[in-house]
């Protein structure tokens, strides 16, 4: 039964990594090929050169197109993974812009379910209450400042007018003290005790009859 209809792989298929740097080995051994195709195509154009016309020469120049049309093989071949590892390289892009695409719209899906979960705790109009009142409490805290801040008024008895007068008759008087002769102004009071007990002239106390009788 094997032999009609095989063995079944489970291997898994490979990657994009993988398969590009498969493409990537098999154009690096292609260029080698190349390169050594270059090395007999430089020797041979040598002995072309070195070698006169005639059968020598013409059997060493279809040698070197052999090996020129080889070379064009291999260089069509390494052309065509070339633009195959490209396509898998865009391929590749793609498929991590797709997987990063997913991912983004996942996260803003978790994200937008979060929101609608928390907006069910807020109200808007418990939000534009609380902006209002804290309004109305910030207005009624100027409005104390204010108050606090009001400079206080004289009573109405007293007019500015007659401040104003007596302010300049103060002036007046101050002036006159000051140019007034120091015997004239209102003696001043006395610093000495008159009860206190005279002295004689060694500091000892004497008492009053005794000053009386030296007087």
């Amino acid at each position: 039964m094997k032999r009609f209809f095989g063995v079944s792989n489970n291997q898994p298929a490979p990657t994009l990594d993988e398969a590009t740097k498969r493409i990537d080995n098999r154009m690096g051994q292609m260029d080698e090929k190349i390169n050594k195709l270059n090395q007999e195509l430089l020797a041979y154009d040598k002995q072309i050169k070195a070698t006169r016309p005639g059968p020598a020469q013409n059997a060493i120049k279809q040698k070197a197109i052999r090996v020129l049309q080889q070379k064009k093989m291999y260089e069509r071949q390494r052309d065509q993974m070339a633009s195959t590892s490209f396509n898998m390289e865009q391929t590749k892009f793609a498929t991590e812009s797709m997987r990063d695409t997913i991912t983004t719209v996942s996260a803003m899906k978790q994200g937008a379910k979060d929101m609608k979960a928390q907006l069910k705790h807020i109200k808007i109009e418990d939000v534009d209450d609380m902006q209002d009142e804290m309004q109305d409490l910030l207005d009624y805290n100027n409005e104390i400042q204010e108050s606090l801040g009001r400079a206080y008024q004289t009573p109405d008895t007293l007019d500015e007018s007659e401040l104003e007068a007596e302010l300049m008759s103060m002036g007046e008087e101050l002036e006159l003290e000051a140019s007034m002769p120091s015997y004239l102004m209102t003696p001043s009071v006395p610093t000495t005790d008159p009860h206190q007990s005279s002295v004689d002239e060694y500091g000892l106390p004497v008492s009053q009859e005794a000053s009386q009788q030296v007087v």
